[in-house]
């Protein structure tokens, strides 16, 4: 049962200087960016994002491109409940990075176990994805979004929720109100993750039901090529076109969301991932969905 582990990769990566264009307000409970297209909304993309939480520009930004994009309203809830990564470790790691010793590597490393440690402990899989649940339950029960196609979009750390998600747990479902047949419904349409991190192979991905779309580059230090593969494997072996795993030769953890946009291939496959996500929620949850 290879479990994937976090990575450097995971607190690495660029800040985006593009300022975030969407509101906040707090939904079902939780703090949640809001990014809305101009026309009527497709439906709805729940962004899960990565380990530094809910509030950091670049995930915000790529929600905007989302909902102006590919029209969905898209919301990127606070589902560690404050507890996210700081940003200050991207710094971090770029000092335990150089080569050679100094004498500020023993502070830096420092920061890095009192910032991750407590990250660690307070959004660990039993606190958090009862709180996952809560909400996409909610939506399937609210009065504006019950009646939407619903999608999860995962980035590293939220990438395993996604593919939870996507196992579509029958004691997990809801009956939406107003359902004459009472008949319990799956809480989302599609998935996607990207480069997703702290997933348990096979386990994980046996039991997916729903669409499912991955990401992951073949330098992932989390999740390795050879365990890619497998994935890759796991998933093929069910319903043919239901899932997918798409590789980016050279893309390391994180380029979907923290790449550094002044090199032009993380730019360009950073780019190839938002549109891999954008195709894949439109086949499966746009106006077309019923000709699928």
């Amino acid at each position: 049962m290879p479990t994937t582990t976090p990575c450097r990769d995971c607190v690495s990566g660029t800040i985006s200087s593009i300022a975030p264009t969407g509101t906040t307000s707090t939904i079902h409970g939780l703090p949640t960016y809001i990014a809305r297209t101009k026309s009527t909304p497709k439906g709805l993309i729940v962004f899960i994002s990565d380990a530094f939480g809910w509030d950091m520009t670049n995930s915000r930004v790529l929600a905007d491109a989302y909902a102006k994009e590919g029209d969905w309203l898209v919301y990127l809830p606070d589902f560690m409940d404050g507890h996210s990564a700081s940003g200050s470790l991207i710094q971090t790691m770029e000092a335990l990075s150089i080569p050679g010793f100094s004498v500020l590597k023993p502070y830096h490393l420092i920061k890095l176990l009192i910032n991750y440690i407590p990250f660690m402990f307070f959004t660990r899989q039993t606190i958090v994805h009862p709180r996952i649940l809560s909400f996409f339950q909610a939506l399937r029960r609210a009065p504006d979004t019950s009646d939407m196609s619903i999608g999860a979009a995962g980035f590293c750390w939220g990438g395993k929720y996604s593919i939870l998600l996507a196992q579509d747990k029958a004691s997990e479902r809801i009956v939406r109100p107003g359902d004459d047949t009472q008949k319990p419904c799956p809480l989302l349409d599609a998935a996607y993750t990207a480069h997703p991190s702290l997933v348990r192979i096979p386990e994980d991905f046996d039991a997916v039901t729903v669409p499912l779309s991955i990401a992951v580059g073949d330098l992932d230090r989390s999740l390795k090529p050879e365990l890619a593969r497998r994935v890759k494997g796991i998933l093929e072996k069910k319903k043919d076109g239901l899932h997918e795993v798409v590789t980016f030769p050279g893309a390391k953890h994180g380029f979907a969301v923290r790449g550094n946009v002044e090199d032009e291939k993380v730019r360009r496959q950073a780019e190839e991932a938002k549109e891999q996500a954008l195709g894949w929620f439109e086949r499966w949850m746009g106006p077309s969905v019923a000709d699928v």
